[in-house]
């Protein structure tokens, strides 16, 4: 049965935090919202809860999750950045945009993909994901809440509980977040590449 957090959208009760953060930390399955739709993440070394995750969500072993992020900073850690693309990021984020970097070494192999070493990265501008994250101090393994066979992600957290509540260990309600999903660019190459068109504009990577 998991715990149901109801956690104020621009102030985020502290102790809400740290009991969510606690969960994480000890293997849990958490989901949570973010500034395009509610996501489904788990600590990032925690091999054990992303098995859980692709089981909810029917997800075949090439599906990349994202590592989600609170700043720039910690985006170099997990992936190489030029500093060509360094502006690029710098000035769309936070915001609702997906980067696919070429990943480093400190990128666990079972999170990147696998035959092109890449990456997906994310900071979401959202109250709740920042300090969750602050509180965690690295980086969320997510993927966006999509239940197998839909093609949207689940919005309201009520029906999130009643659908999912035996398989999850905390669901945030953080209010309405969205049903969009992130513009995806993939910075692989020299030239960046729009993968999908979402809730970010598009057009300064096009």
């Amino acid at each position: 049965m998991s715990q149901f957090f109801q956690i104020h959208e621009q102030n985020p009760q502290h102790r809400l935090i740290r009991q969510a953060v606690e969960i994480i930390r000890k293997g849990g399955v958490v989901v949570y919202p973010t500034d395009s739709a509610y996501a489904i993440g788990c600590h990032i070394g925690d091999k054990q809860a992303m098995d859980k995750i692709r089981t909810i969500r029917q997800l075949d072993k090439k599906h990349n999750f994202t590592l989600v992020c609170r700043d720039l900073s910690e985006i170099s850690i997990y992936a190489q950045i030029d500093n060509t693309q360094y502006r690029l990021l710098k000035a769309h984020t936070p915001g609702p945009y997906t980067f696919i970097l070429k990943a480093t070494r400190e990128v666990p192999k079972r999170l990147m993909h696998a035959k092109r070493k890449t990456i997906g990265i994310r900071i979401p501008d959202n109250a709740i994901t920042q300090a969750l994250l602050d509180d965690l101090g690295e980086p969320l393994m997510s993927s966006t809440l999509i239940l197998p066979g839909e093609e949207l992600p689940m919005t309201d957290p009520y029906e999130i509980r009643q659908v999912l509540e035996h398989q999850l260990d905390l669901i945030i309600d953080g209010g309405f977040c969205g049903f969009e999903a992130t513009t995806v660019v993939d910075f692989e190459e020299e030239v960046p590449y729009v993968v999908r068109k979402g809730l970010g504009d598009s057009a300064p990577f096009e």
